[in-house]
Order: structure tokens, then sequence, then C-alpha cells
């Protein structure tokens, strides 16, 4: 559906993304992570023909942007960071401004609107301002806007950005019904709607990408330590260190006494071996009362943070 092959865009001598290179499939939802500034907005503004490449190339179907700018553009529905929208009309006539612009036909215009209303929960608003909506529902304006002429791709950048967290589940489930029918590309940093939300993942850092795979697969390929975390009751903290600290393997120990007297340890491992044996073992050995044994499963952010020790400048 789209093939992006060595993508780059500089700003003077900066390089705000730098030859990446990834195909997206027809109905799948991939969402770009990254750190601010890791150029994941000026990847999406040249996959939208905003912006036009350095060098590369990009091709949805059998259109190339350099050729082709406004069949792509056709093909796409595209919903920036700021939605832009005219704050002093009503929800019902913008949207009908909307569809005249798609040059929509009178009866597929209105009956466009209504379904619209209704996919993004517009309804009880039509007739208000949009300058009088919250941030949630101006968002869901610009989403139907995105929408309005039935596009094959969906091009979301940060759309749940400012959110409180109702109104992050209420956009994350449109976009879920929208993605079983359309090709969604949607940017954010908020790790949990993207695992929640996701076919695919590609992380993107300083303007490469480090990483494009599934959810889980991400989680399972990645390097970093696990975390075991355990409460101990009558145990000392020299003792401790000296049983477990001792453990091939563990790379790390970090220990705090709560408000009961109870011992926190986090035992970082290294992976892949499963030290949890090994780590009963040397407490049942000792005296000491074992309240909690438990091992942190390897999330999204883990990875993420693994990927992107450092943050870039430039978005």
């Amino acid at each position: 559906m789209i093939h992006v092959e060595d993508l780059t865009k500089y700003y003077g001598d900066l390089c705000a993304v730098d030859h990446i290179n990834f195909d997206i499939r027809k109905g799948e939802i991939l969402g770009l992570l990254g750190p601010n500034g890791a150029g994941k907005t000026t990847t999406l503004r040249m996959l939208t023909g905003y912006l036009r490449p350095t060098s590369g190339t990009i091709r949805v179907k059998d259109y190339t942007i350099e050729e082709h700018s406004l069949e792509i553009k056709k093909l796409l529905g595209y919903l920036p960071e700021a939605a832009p929208l005219y704050h002093d009309m009503l929800v019902y006539d913008y949207l009908d401004y909307v569809a005249n612009m798609r040059e929509l036909e009178r009866n597929r215009k209105l009956s466009r609107i209504r379904d619209m209303a209704e996919l993004c929960g517009l309804n009880e608003v039509m007739h208000q301002p949009i300058g009088e909506l919250s941030k949630g529902y101006r968002q869901r304006v610009g989403l139907a806007h995105a929408m309005m002429s039935d596009p094959e791709i969906l091009v979301l950048d940060e759309p749940t950005l400012g959110l409180d967290p109702n109104q992050i589940v209420e956009i994350r489930d449109i976009i879920r019904q929208i993605g079983s029918e359309k090709t969604i590309i949607f940017s954010t940093h908020i790790l949990s709607e993207a695992e929640a939300t996701c076919d695919r993942i590609v992380i993107i850092h300083r303007g490469k990408i480090v990483a494009d795979s599934s959810t889980e697969s991400l989680k399972q390929s990645a390097s970093g330590e696990c975390l075991i975390n355990i409460s101990l009751k009558n145990a000392r903290v020299k003792s401790v260190e000296k049983a477990l600290g001792s453990i091939d393997g563990i790379l790390d120990l970090v220990h705090r006494v709560d408000q009961e007297g109870i011992l926190q340890v986090s035992l970082t491992c290294r992976p892949p071996i499963d030290l949890r044996e090994e780590i009963y073992q040397a407490i049942k050995r000792t005296k000491w009362v074992l309240l909690e044994f438990r091992q942190e499963a390897k999330t999204l952010e883990n990875v993420f943070r693994e990927l992107t020790s450092e943050q870039g400048e430039l978005e």
C-alpha cells in the first residue's frame, strides 16, 4: 500500500529524517513512536505531501509523491497535531464546508456528515460553535474532517495530545473502529495507546528507525534486563546483599525499608537467564519471611526507553 525508501529530510544542516525505509500494508494500523524531536511529525508531513523530501522515495499504490502528489492526497485523510478548525463556525456548518471542499455530491454529502457525526460522537454538539467545545470534541471534529471524503489512508499526528484519560479512550475506540476498514498511521507519545491499538510499531530516534515490529515481538526481542521485586521480613540489608548480590547474573540490587519495616528489594537481572529459582533457594536457606516475589513483565515503555535513551531537538 505504502512504500518508503531512503526517505531523508534536512533543515539546513540538520538531518531531521535520515534515510528511513518501511512498508505499510493495506488495512494495517501502524504506530509511529519516538521522543520529542525524533522526526515523527516531519515523516508524516512528507507522507502527506505537506513537505517535500530532501531525497528518497514515497510510493502510495502506483503513485509517487514527486509525480502524483495530488492523486496521493486524494487517497489520504490527515489530522495534524493542531487540527485546523474555524472556531467561529458551528460544527455542522464546518463539516458541510469540508464536504463542499471535497466536492461531495449533495446526497452523499448529507449522508456522510450524518455518518461522521455518529462515528465521532458529534450529534449532541452539531449546532454549537467549535470554539466553545472541549479539546476532546474539537479533536473529534478534526477526525471527522480528515475522514469526510472516506479516504483509504488515515494519517493522524498525536490524535490524543492534551486529552484527559476518558477522552483518550474514546478517540482510541474510534481509531480501532476505523481501522477495521482503513490503513491508519498515527504518531503518539502514549505508549499504552500504541500497545492497545496498533498492529505494528515503528520507533524512530534522531531521524533513524531503531525498531519496526509488532508490540509482542518488540518486547520479546529487546535486550534489556528484567526486574525482580521481593519483600522480606526479618531481613537485614547486609545479609541480603551478601546472599543475593553474589548470585551470578544479578547486575544490581536496590533496597528500601517501608513504613512497616519490610525490606523492599529490586534485583536487576541479566537476560535471558531466569534467576527466580536460584533467588528463591537463597532466601529459603535463611530465616527471612518472604512476603512478595514478583518479576516485572517487559512493557513497551521498557523497550522504548532502551531504544531512545537520549532525546533529539527537532521534530
